[in-house]
C-alpha cells in the first residue's frame, strides 16, 4: 500500500474513532430517514461517518444524495430515496456490519457504525466501484502468507 493510501487510511479512521467517542444530543426533530444508523446518533457523528464514506469512495455527498426538489436552491435533501446510490450504500453498510459482527468483531459490538476490521476503504480505495483485479491479487498475497505460517 502506498504512504498516501495509508495516510488517508489513517486520517479516516482517526474521523471515525473522534466520533465514535464524542457525544453530542441530535436535533430535537432528530435525523429523517435513518434506517441503518443509530436513531440516536448525534451530527458530529453522523458527520464523521459521512466523511468516512465520502474518504473512501472519492466522492462527494451529492453522489448519493439527492438535490431538493426546487431547483432553484443548490441544497441536497438528505432524507430522499431518490438515488440509487443511497439505497446501495444502506445495502453495503449492512453487508459490512454483517461481516464485522460475524467474523471480525472482537469486542461484539453491535452497532453497525462501530470499526472493527472491514470499512469502505478496504475494497473501495477511493473509487467508486472497487477493483477486483487489485483486491484479488491482495486476497491471494494475504492467503498465501497466512498459509506459510501454518
Amino acid at each position: 500500500m502506498k504512504k498516501w493510501q495509508i495516510s488517508i487510511l489513517l486520517i479516516a479512521v482517526l474521523f471515525i474513532a473522534m466520533g465514535a467517542t464524542t457525544k453530542i444530543n441530535p436535533s430535537d426533530d432528530g435525523f429523517k430517514n435513518l434506517q441503518i444508523l443509530p436513531k440516536d446518533i448525534s451530527e458530529k457523528e453522523l458527520h464523521n461517518v459521512m466523511r468516512d464514506y465520502s474518504i473512501s469512495l472519492g466522492v462527494r455527498c451529492g453522489f448519493c444524495h439527492a438535490r431538493v426538489s426546487d431547483t432553484t436552491k443548490k441544497e441536497l435533501d438528505f432524507a430522499s430515496d431518490a438515488k440509487d446510490e443511497k439505497k446501495i450504500a444502506r445495502h453495503m453498510m449492512q453487508m459490512t456490519a454483517y461481516l464485522n459482527a460475524n467474523y471480525f468483531n472482537f469486542t461484539a459490538s453491535t452497532k453497525p457504525d462501530t470499526i472493527h476490521m472491514i470499512m469502505c476503504y478496504t475494497c473501495h480505495r477511493g473509487k467508486t466501484q472497487p477493483d477486483g483485479k487489485t483486491m484479488r491479487t491482495q486476497v491471494d498475497s494475504i492467503m498465501s502468507q497466512f498459509r506459510k505460517k501454518q
